[in-house]
């Protein structure tokens, strides 16, 4: 993201400052940035989560803002209010957004005041597993036990009866307590079938906010995004502007300034939509909204920022054709998803193509994916005029993306492209689950590519040749 940031600031004439820890010294982004200042070392509360250094760094260069990209302090109300209070611009929402919108019981208790759809349930806190078994009860199974600070799918469970609300309201309230230091839990009705549609906001500082239509984000494994798209196949034009403008609703209610995005959860049966949270920043799955708007995200929370109007109106906001993001991991999908680590003995991204093929990147070749941060390669995002169109160019592209010396899920990203169900825009959020309930594996691949057969052997062969390595302490060859 520090990458996809410099390429918007340079081109707008701004200059950067990357910040990095010591396993960063040769990354990318401090090769692109037009100075750089080291932090500390490579454990990210040594360093990207050390806010004095950061401001320092600041102070050091004279840089004017920081851009927190999606990660690390990127939705830290305290950091906001330190850089403010140093005369430092935060590219993003002000302090009392970012809080509001950071808690969950709060979050939701704001969206029913703005008149925002939210999913029957308990937003008090509950004292513990007894009343919880009482609450799920009076709301009807089944039902979602959840962290108020949780996310990333931590502090979550489903249950279906007393006995299982009992076991997973502990093991929530331990979960969120050793993840988030914090143990509150709420209950709410748990939706069938459901799909998970986002709607991207956009605010500045003179009171306007449009939003930039939706992002279908159902395609989960274990409650973490694989692919998204942009717009969905599931919503018609009266759901979308209806979800689009209890968005906006709710940004207004909280003042809300620069990009943010309104995450619902949307019945698969009945279309019903309900608030889920608020993500105060820009989104990883970002790039296939500016493909389908035309619009530069990055550029325009700069622009907000710095006290500039949105240029634009609602009415104005185009949509454009179909995207689609497939994230690239360091990963072995024949190995339940084993993180990979090591050097980018090979590294060929596809060819990029303004208007139809995008890699957003951070890496190069020779070199290396540490265990310290995401694993995260690249995001691969295509735009086409029709979604059919759009899933054939992103086949292509993933037969194109080569990736030697560390395993990748690019075979993965294969076989949900010519899954039957996400052809046909019929699925929900447990399509990955359902499909391969004992992990993936060399059987479920689709058997009509012969490049793609290819790749997905390679693979299978670079896997093979690294667990004997492990075995036998050798590298593989």
């Amino acid at each position: 993201i520090a990458c996809r940031v410099i390429k918007t600031a340079r081109r707008m004439g701004i200059k950067t400052v990357a910040v990095y820890s010591d396993a960063d010294r040769n990354a990318s982004h401090v090769e692109m940035a037009d100075e750089s200042v080291n932090i500390g070392p490579a454990p990210s509360k040594e360093s990207y989560l050390c806010m004095d250094k950061i401001i320092a760094a600041c102070k050091q260069t004279g840089a004017e803002a920081v851009h927190p990209g999606y990660g690390f302090l990127s939705e830290n109300a305290t950091f906001c209010a330190l850089l403010e209070k140093e005369g430092i611009i935060f590219i993003g929402p002000k302090p009392h957004a970012m809080e509001a919108m950071g808690d969950k019981i709060a979050s939701k208790k704001l969206a029913m005041a703005a008149k925002v759809n939210t999913i029957p349930g308990y937003t008090d806190v509950i004292k513990d597993a007894d009343e919880a078994v009482r609450i799920a009860a009076g709301i009807g199974y089944p039902v979602m036990i959840k962290a108020s600070a949780g996310g990333g799918g931590k502090g979550l469970r489903v249950a279906f009866n007393d006995k299982e609300t009992h076991e997973g309201f502990q093991s929530c309230a331990n979960e969120a307590r050793n993840s988030f230091g914090d143990d509150r839990v709420f209950i709410e009705k748990y939706i069938e079938e459901p799909r998970h549609i986002e709607i991207q906001v956009l605010g500045d500082s003179h009171g306007n906010v449009v939003y930039l239509w939706e992002r279908e984000c159902s395609l989960q494994r274990r409650h973490q995004k694989v692919v998204e798209e942009a717009p969905s196949p599931f919503l018609d034009a009266k759901t979308r502007k209806a979800m689009g403008e209890q968005a906006v609703a709710l940004a207004k209610a909280v003042q809300y300034q620069s990009a943010g995005t309104v995450e619902f959860v949307v019945g698969g049966k009945d279309k019903a939509f309900y608030f889920l949270e608020m993500n105060t920043r820009l989104q990883v799955e970002h790039p296939v909204t500016e493909f389908i708007t035309g619009l530069d995200l990055v550029e325009q929370m700069i622009r907000v920022a710095y006290g500039e109007k949105l240029a634009f109106k609602q009415s104005e906001i185009k949509l454009n054709g179909w995207a689609i993001e497939c994230r690239i991991n360091a990963e072995d999908p024949f190995r339940n998803f084993l993180p990979s680590i090591g050097r980018l003995v090979r590294y060929i991204p596809p060819r990029e193509i303004p208007g139809h093929v995008r890699v957003d990147t951070g890496v190069y070749e020779g070199g290396e994916i540490s265990m310290y941060y995401d694993p995260m390669i690249a995001k691969l995002i295509v735009h086409a005029a029709t979604r059919e169109q759009a899933i054939t160019r992103m086949r292509d592209a993933l037969n194109e993306f080569v990736i030697r010396g560390v395993s990748s899920n690019i075979a993965f990203q294969a076989a949900l492209m010519q899954n039957p169900h996400y052809l046909s825009g019929n699925f929900n959020t447990g399509l990955i689950g359902e499909t391969y309930p004992k992990g993936f594996n060399a059987a479920d691949l689709p058997h009509d590519d012969p490049a793609m057969l290819v790749a997905v052997g390679a693979a299978i062969h670079r896997s093979y040749l690294a667990r004997n390595a492990s075995i036998s302490g050798q590298m593989p060859g």
